[in-house]
């Protein structure tokens, strides 16, 4: 008697289904790296949340309309090993400088690359910060 090898079949299908938006997600071509922004905002919400930090900030246009941005970066942990960053890095209320890279889709969505606080203090991604 011989079986249909379905079953293994339909496994592998399901695996390379689900495992797209994993590879996907770690892609950064959604970012346009060869011409970031330097953004002036007022931060609204700072996520030091697995696995991406979130920064979410407004800023105005060139006609006065608030513009709601985020931007993400690395984890919380590479912050926090590769460039001292804390859970009290940013507060709401916070006046920033920030550069990221800029979707390229145009949508008020970034990759940090730079933020430089009021008090002149610069915070930065550590791209290579060691895993633990």
């Amino acid at each position: 008697m011989k079986t249909r090898p379905i079953m293994p079949i339909a496994l592998v299908a399901g695996l390379l289904m689900v495992s797209g938006p994993a590879f996907a997600h770690h892609g950064g071509a959604v970012y346009d790296t060869k011409n970031p922004i330097t953004l002036k905002g007022i931060v609204t919400e700072f996520g030091f949340v697995n696995p991406h930090v979130q920064i979410y900030f407004d800023v105005k246009d060139d006609k006065g309309n608030v513009v709601h941005w985020v931007c993400e970066t690395v984890s919380p942990g590479k912050l926090v090993r590769g460039s001292g960053w804390s859970k009290n890095s940013l507060k709401v209320g916070d006046e920033i400088t920030i550069t990221v890279n800029p979707a390229h889709a145009g949508t008020p969505v970034g990759n940090l690359k730079k933020i430089v606080l009021a008090d002149g203090k610069v915070l930065t991604p550590v791209e290579n910060a060691p895993e633990y």
